[in-house]
């Protein structure tokens, strides 16, 4: 993926983020020229991978689709000098995106729209060898319980959200005419490296191709100090 398509997302992403008047932390808009002066004081920043994240996938939905997090907080499963047990992201979802199906190893989260227009969920329990089961999947949508057959779609209209237990495959996208999805997400603290399974194999984080400088580092990229 080229970074100046990544740098384009980022912006995007930021105008969204001050459209629904949601305030993030002052080290999402650090530019790479300050962070060449954070020292180690930062490094819960840098070791739990705080920060932007943009994920080119592809997916049986969509042919390309390029979502944008930004991880406000999170713990380390491998580090026990943090003990936050939780974490919290934000999501930018423009139409023809979609997040391919996949399932946590270990995280249970709370996927949450926050405004903007409506979000559609592909849901299936998986087997004990990660594949797809075909028995009715039942969640929790803010606090009411919801079946659907395998492979259901819920929608989630801003406002609400859907509780997904570990190992629950899960797609979504933001409904077609009603525009972008302004997403949230509260979870266990979990390890983006190893935790998703995706049903068809694929790259977590993209391969940054440079043709311009970065505006934002992603939080793969921080220096170390």
């Amino acid at each position: 993926m080229k970074r100046s398509e990544i740098n384009n997302y980022l912006r995007r992403a930021e105008e969204v983020v001050a459209l629904h008047n949601f305030k993030l932390p002052p080290f999402a808009y650090w530019t790479p020229q300050d962070w060449a002066n954070i020292g180690t004081d930062c490094d819960e920043i840098r070791d739990n991978m705080l920060g932007w994240d943009v994920a080119a996938l592809a997916s049986e939905e969509s042919t390309e689709g390029t979502l944008v997090f930004f991880t406000i907080r999170n713990g380390n499963q491998h580090d026990e000098k943090y003990t936050k047990t939780y974490a919290e992201k934000i999501m930018i979802i423009d139409e023809g995106q979609t997040c391919p199906l996949h399932f946590h190893w270990s995280k249970m989260e709370d996927i949450i729209n926050r405004g903007g227009g409506n979000m559609l969920m592909k849901l299936y329990n998986s087997t004990p060898d990660g594949e797809l089961a075909d028995t009715d999947v039942t969640v929790s949508v803010d606090g009411r319980k919801l079946t659907v057959e395998a492979g259901g779609v819920i929608r989630l209209l801003p406002g609400e959200s859907v509780t997904l237990p570990v190992g629950m495959y899960h797609s979504f996208w933001a409904e077609d005419g009603l525009g972008t999805v302004f997403a949230g997400e509260v979870s266990q603290c979990n390890d983006d490296k190893t935790d998703n399974r995706f049903y068809i194999p694929r790259a977590r984080f993209p391969v940054v191709e440079e043709d311009e400088p970065p505006y934002r580092y992603l939080c793969t990229e921080y220096p170390t100090k």
